[in-house]
């Protein structure tokens, strides 16, 4: 089994199912597959012993000794890009690395959400040398606790996902690309429940066979 898995991995197979699967439920959605706008986030993870000195750091902001998955999604929640590095990497230096890497798998994106860990240099940057501009979403001033915030939520609903997936609680990877591919792999899961739900089954029907 994972000889297929690294075989798939290293061959661009599971980045096609994924690319085409994304396509098809944007396209029952009724939106274009090219994409025009994302929203990016990133989150922190604990490393397993398997992770090697090399690729884990100390987020000191969440307390958490391990790696970090720097993400962007489109306005459904579904994956654009993804990178992963240690975790004391900030947010405007992997989003400034995840943005070029979002330049060649979606070039059409214009638009991309960001929260206030984005703001800075990096907005100028993206304007200038990608053409995309990087909106930040603040936090109203007059905020007390929790709330939801425009467009932010829809990335926060995805990291959500991912830590449904056992596998992606934390990090067991040596090499962060097998992480980027367990997190393609769970949404590959995601979205094929998607565009084929399983019929639900009622408590009184007899059990369907296996």
């Amino acid at each position: 089994m994972y000889w297929h898995w690294a075989r798939w991995k290293n061959n661009g197979t599971v980045d096609r199912v994924h690319d085409r699967l994304r396509d098809q439920l944007r396209d029952a959605d009724g939106r274009d597959p090219m994409v025009s706008a994302g929203i990016i986030d990133s989150q922190s993870m604990r490393g397993a012993d398997t992770v090697g000195a090399v690729q884990r750091g100390y987020d000191a902001g969440k307390r958490v000794n391990g790696t970090k998955r720097h993400i962007v999604v489109d306005t459904l929640g579904l994956l654009l890009v993804i990178m992963v590095t240690s975790a004391n990497v900030q947010d405007r230096d992997g989003g400034r690395r995840l943005l070029d890497r979002l330049r060649f798998a979606m070039p059409s994106v214009a638009l991309v959400w960001a929260d206030g860990g984005y703001a800075g240099r990096l907005v100028e940057w993206s304007r200038r040398v990608l053409r995309v501009v990087l909106e930040i979403v603040r936090k109203p001033v007059d905020q007390k606790g929790f709330a939801v915030l425009p467009r932010r939520w829809v990335v926060e609903r995805t990291l959500s996902w991912l830590m449904r997936c056992r596998r992606l609680v934390r990090d067991y990877e040596r090499l962060p690309d097998s992480h980027e591919t367990m997190v393609k792999w769970a949404m590959i899961g995601l979205m094929t429940r998607r565009l084929e739900p399983e019929p639900a089954h009622r408590p009184w029907a007899p059990p369907r066979a296996s």
